[in-house]
Formats: C-alpha cells, structure tokens, sequence
C-alpha cells in the first residue's frame, strides 16, 4: 500500500511524515536513510525530514516546497535537487556544510544576494540555476546579465555553474564558446557558402610518365640474353634426343622372340 502524506493547510500540498519517508527508503529508522528521492509527490511541507541526520542524497524536485527551514539539520547532506519547486529563501541551506551539489533551476531566486549564504559552504562545487533543456530558470537568471560571472566572483569555490565549468579541467573549452559566440564576427546566420576551389591543380592526380633507368635497361638487356640462350640450349637438346634415338633404333626382326 502506498504512503501518503499528511495533507497541508487548505490542502495546499502534502506534509512529509516519518511513515512517508519510511515506505519511500524502505528503512524502519529515519536516521539510516542516506539516499531519498520524493521527485514529483505534490510536497508542500517538508515536515520531518530534518530527522534524517544521515541522509547524503535528496531528490526533492517538482514539487511545491516554499520554506526549507527543516534542510538545515541535515550536516551530511552533498547533493541536493530542489528544481521546479518555489523557492527563494536559502538560509538554511547554509547549515548543510557538506553539501556538494545543489540544483535550484525552476524557483523564485530573484537576486545574487539571496545566494550569499552559500558562501561559507566550502564544499559546494556545482550550483544549477537555469536548465534551458528543461525550460527552467530564476528570476536572477534574466534580472542580471552577467549573473554566473557575478556568482563565480560570490562564490569562488564553484567549478561548475549551470552544468558548465567555470574553473578546472574543461573550463577552457566552455570559455572558448562562449568567445565565439560573442565574437564580433558572429552574426545572426551562417554566410553564404562559396563555390567550391578544387585543393590542387588539375594534373596534381596524373601519373607520372614512366621513366626507365640504365639500370633497368640493362636488366631488360640480361633478360633477353639469357631467354635467346636458353632457347639455343632447348634447340641443340632437340637435336641430340632426336639423334640418340635413330641411333638406338633398331629393325623388328619377324622371326625372333624377345622374353
């Protein structure tokens, strides 16, 4: 049978409850649960979450989660997914200390300065506000147009900002992308395309005409000796075979027997 949440004020959402959470990890003790995924369960609440002190990995996305108060006893937490949920204090998640990656594409973040409580989190590599494959993004997002330069400076611990690398290996790649785009060549629509210039010239693929060396000319000349030698041999063995054998021939005498 399925567990259910309790139902919130004026039947906003669902309350999370120690039985929910039970039934959805399969644990019998809020405090053995280290990983938990409640993605999509129309939680409005996070009722007594904060009671599972050993939980390392939460899923909580696609909900309709406002306050978050209950996340700030969780000191194992490392990753976090909250996207698509209506979010916009994160105060207390500056508690989680070992939080490593957190996704809050699809809230209210409506400025840096909400983000600064994330500072001291020294631990924190990965922070996702905007999703464009999943059409997810912050009110920050469109508010302040150098946002992830701005983040990047708040918190320089980042590696990664909205799934791209802003620092260590493969940041290089993202920079040389976002250069291109914004190069000064770049326009609205690829040029029109050329005609076609053949690469070489048009006798580059023609063989050479052949050429035949001394030393193959008189390689050709050997040849052609030892061929009208060896015919010579093969005439003159003829003609001793054919002499051996009217020499050797002799007359079938009709009266004598040979046993």
């Amino acid at each position: 049978m399925e567990a259910h949440g309790e139902k919130g004020e004026e039947g906003a959402g669902l309350r999370i409850t120690a039985q929910l959470l039970k039934a959805s990890s399969g644990q019998f003790a809020l405090d053995s649960i280290l990983l938990l995924r409640l993605r999509g369960r129309g939680i409005a609440d996070l009722g007594c979450l904060g009671d599972c002190a050993h939980l390392e990995w939460l899923d909580l996305s696609g909900n309709a989660i406002s306050q978050l108060g209950p996340l700030a006893g969780l000191k194992q937490l490392a990753v976090l997914n909250l996207s698509r949920n209506r979010v916009s204090s994160l105060e207390p998640l500056g508690s989680c200390e070992s939080l490593q990656s957190l996704n809050l594409a699809g809230n209210l973040v409506s400025s840096l300065q909400q983000l600064r409580c994330l500072a001291g989190l020294r631990r924190l590599e990965s922070l996702r506000l905007r999703d464009p494959l999943g059409q997810l993004s912050n009110p920050v997002c469109a508010a302040a147009a150098a946002y992830r330069a701005a983040l990047a400076e708040a918190l320089p611990g980042l590696k990664a900002i909205d799934g791209e690398r802003v620092s260590g290996r493969g940041s290089e790649l993202f920079q040389l992308c976002r250069d291109l785009d914004g190069s000064p060549g770049a326009g609205p629509g690829p040029a029109p395309p050329r005609a076609a210039q053949p690469w070489v010239q048009a006798s580059f693929w023609e063989p050479p005409p052949p050429r035949r060396s001394s030393i193959i000319e008189e390689a050709y000349k050997q040849f052609g000796e030892a061929l009208q030698e060896c015919r010579e041999l093969s005439r003159r063995a003829d003609d001793t075979i054919a002499q051996a054998e009217r020499a050797l021939s002799v007359r079938a005498d009709p009266g004598s027997f040979v046993f």
